[in-house]
């Protein structure tokens, strides 16, 4: 198991994150409630942002980025 944040390349500046998705990825399914709550998050001009809760890097494809 790794302590690196997990890494998504997106195709949109706008983008959610609730946890969960990390939770359900390790083999089994739970219940977003123990992730974190949903957040709406906007990639400035840097292509990137980061989730304030777990971390999550999300990067923007700037091939299909809209």
């Amino acid at each position: 198991m790794t302590d690196q944040p997990e890494t998504v390349t997106v195709h949109s500046t706008r983008v959610s994150c609730d946890g969960a998705a990390q939770i359900r990825s390790t083999g089994g399914f739970a219940p977003s409630a123990l992730g974190h709550p949903r957040v709406y998050l906007e990639i400035d001009e840097r292509g990137f942002v980061d989730c304030p809760y777990c971390d999550k890097h999300f990067v923007l494809d700037a091939n299909h980025a809209h």
